[in-house]
């Protein structure tokens, strides 16, 4: 199966990858289990001196990766940009913190002594969503490489150049081979992956269907597991509220991320006697972005990640009408 990254602007697909052989993944794997044994090791000084040289790599070359991000799923340039800083920010977050968070915790015990201590686990597999294709990648591996664990990135089959500019981030900030390394597989691969002895634990940010399915097949192997699953928070404005504000604010938080964010408004629920007001406002807001090719400064949107995710969502706007609701822009 190929791994294609295909421009959701033009549809055209700027390149294609074949998947991993399972004999690759099983190198990949056997460099993650030596450089853990080694990496393991090292002291949080060494550790921190290279989490901030990822950071100077990141901020570097921001621009080039923001358009990796934009070519591959579509948000707007400028938007692609601050991801990117953000990553860096984090980097340099954990950079300053990590020994802090993890250092040796004492407990009152009635005689003798104890403590909490936080040791690393070891090769940690991340399987992280199209989205934010940098920050959610940078904010598992950031805490994680810090705690002395080694990764293995499973991104979204839709943005593997993106997948291997974050392992090119790692290598340039002269983290040892084998500490993070990006696999280019489909999803029929991970249980596989999640069932070998050499992997820990895995990290998932995505749908309840595939958590639920990373849960239980970490649970069968009795590996930890950290999952990130879609949600639907209520946009709530009630009848003492600046509606200018709310409007604009509203607007805003629905359409961030070419409106693809999982903490997005998604859900508007407005007191009855400001409705008609809120929706006049809310609409001529929403009327003044943008859309257009996400490389212009002046856009505010571009694109959804994929034509196959544009055609769910008017399926989902058709039937919503054929229940009773009503279209007031676009549809």
């Amino acid at each position: 199966m190929a791994i294609e990254s295909k421009n959701p602007l033009t549809n055209v697909v700027e390149k294609s990858f074949e998947e991993e052989t399972n004999s690759a993944i099983n190198e990949k794997l056997n460099k993650a289990e030596a450089a853990y044994k080694d990496w393991k090791q090292t002291s949080f000084e060494h550790r921190s001196k290279l989490m901030n040289k990822a950071a100077e790599v990141l901020k570097q070359n921001k621009v080039l990766y923001a358009n990796i991000i934009t070519l591959e799923m579509g948000k707007t340039t400028k938007e692609a940009i601050s991801e990117i800083e953000k990553c860096a920010l984090c980097c340099e977050y954990y950079a300053e913190n990590a020994e802090t968070f993890l250092a040796d915790s004492p407990l009152e015990v009635p005689s003798g002594k104890a403590y909490i201590a936080h040791d690393p686990l070891g090769i940690v597999l991340a399987i992280m969503p199209w989205n934010f294709p940098f920050w959610q990648l940078f904010r598992f591996a950031a805490p994680s490489l810090m705690a002395g664990n080694v990764g293995l990135l499973k991104h979204a089959s839709n943005v593997p150049q993106c997948s291997l500019a974050i392992q090119e981030v790692f290598q340039e900030a002269g983290f040892p081979e084998g500490c993070f390394q990006s696999l280019l597989i489909g999803s029929g691969k991970v249980n596989d992956i999640i069932d070998d002895e050499r992997v820990k634990a895995v990290t998932l940010t995505g749908s309840e269907g595939a958590g639920i399915k990373v849960a239980e097949r970490a649970a069968k192997n009795l590996k930890k597991t950290v999952l990130e699953l879609g949600g639907s928070d209520p946009f709530i404005v009630l009848a003492d509220a600046d509606l200018k504000k709310a409007a604009k604010t509203g607007a805003k938080s629905r359409m961030i991320n070419n409106g693809q964010s999982c903490i997005a408004a998604k859900r508007f629920i407005i007191l009855e006697e400001i409705a008609d007001e809120f929706l006049r406002l809310f609409k001529s807001e929403l009327q003044a972005l943008n859309i257009g090719d996400p490389t212009y400064e002046t856009v505010d949107y571009g694109p959804m990640a994929s034509e196959d995710f544009a055609n769910s969502l008017l399926k989902q706007v058709k039937e919503s009408v054929e229940k009773g609701a009503e279209i007031i822009l676009g549809g």
